[in-house]
């Protein structure tokens, strides 16, 4: 399993005998432990998981900072009183809609 072959020289020792055996024992456990780890598809698909939340997290903190720059003050006034109107029970989740559409339509009338 080594690959040593001894068919010439001396016989090995007990000695080495058992360095041999603890040096392939290792050998077979890391051959095990790679080959278990490929196999666990479960785990696979949660490290896979938590690393597309990871980016999809990255990538909406970003668009958030691009459109909160992108968009003029007056809308994003607008938009904070709607939220501190709904957060402090007078306002209707209404108003937090048409602050939201206040803020796309801003957006999109930029690009344009």
């Amino acid at each position: 399993m080594t690959g040593k072959s001894h068919s010439h020289g001396p016989k090995p020792t007990p000695d080495e005998l058992r360095a041999q055996v603890e040096e392939t024992r290792r050998e077979l456990g890391e051959t095990v432990e790679a080959l278990a780890a490929r196999a666990d598809v479960r785990a696979q698909a949660r490290q896979k998981a938590t690393q597309l939340r990871s980016q999809a997290s990255e990538k909406a903190h970003t668009m958030g900072d691009r459109i909160q720059h992108r968009t003029p003050q007056p809308v994003r006034d607008k938009a904070h009183q709607a939220a501190e109107m709904t957060r402090a029970g007078g306002g209707a989740p209404l108003v937090a809609g048409v602050a939201v559409l206040a803020v796309l339509l801003a957006v999109r009338s930029r690009r344009h």
